[in-house]
């Protein structure tokens, strides 16, 4: 099919077939209307219609002070957070932002040092995740990175014409678990980080 959405890869498939691809909203990001047959398991064809919302590719990083024994995390206003039951709307978060055409390692550092204020050296990939592929597009890209506090170079806080607003909190290692546990962290991407660094003892 041609004209397809910036970013969008669709291979011919023996079990799928496209129909119509529409835009509804471009507002913002982008949201589409896809039409498509899909073969069942059953070997039988259903035609089917979905929304996919398109905002682009993301990354996140994991900050762990080993000497300090803390990590580096953020805390800001997240609107859909708000308006689905977190009281006051505020999550604290691993640095993370959109990709905006870079390769995931450069716009990961750039967003630390906007966010933080740490300015970091090469970071690792740990996980590439679709985290809500029921509708949304989007692919995360998680990173890991180890710090001291000759890294922070400037206050972070994110960028003021892009709206945010952002604490960046220093957090024992020892307090991740009943922070996860109660609730003050529910942010899935910061929980996935956090899991993968207790599990593979970045972090103890």
């Amino acid at each position: 099919m041609s004209d397809l959405p910036k970013g969008w890869s669709i291979p011919d498939q023996d079990h799928l077939r496209i129909n119509d691809i529409t835009c509804l909203s471009d507002n913002w990001y982008h949201l589409y209307r896809v039409g498509f047959d899909l073969k069942r398991s059953d070997g039988t064809w259903q035609t089917q219609e979905r929304e996919a919302y398109e905002r682009g590719n993301g990354a996140g990083i994991l900050l762990y002070n080993r000497g300090d024994r803390t990590v580096i995390l953020t805390r800001q206003f997240r609107l859909p957070s708000f308006v689905n039951g977190n009281e006051d709307g505020m999550l604290i978060e691993v640095p993370a932002g959109l990709l905006d055409d870079r390769d995931p390692a450069s716009a990961v550092i750039a967003e630390v040092e906007e966010e933080t204020g740490y300015k970091i050296g090469k970071p690792r990939l740990v996980f590439d995740l679709f985290m809500s592929p029921g509708s949304v597009t989007e692919r995360l890209h998680l990173f890991v990175a180890e710090v001291s506090r000759d890294h922070r170079k400037g206050d972070g806080g994110g960028l003021h014409h892009e709206g945010e607003d952002i604490d960046v909190l220093e957090i024992p290692f020892t307090d991740l678990i009943p922070m996860m546990a109660d609730g003050r962290i529910r942010d899935a991407k910061t929980v996935i980080l956090l899991q993968h660094a207790l599990l593979t003892k970045l972090i103890d």
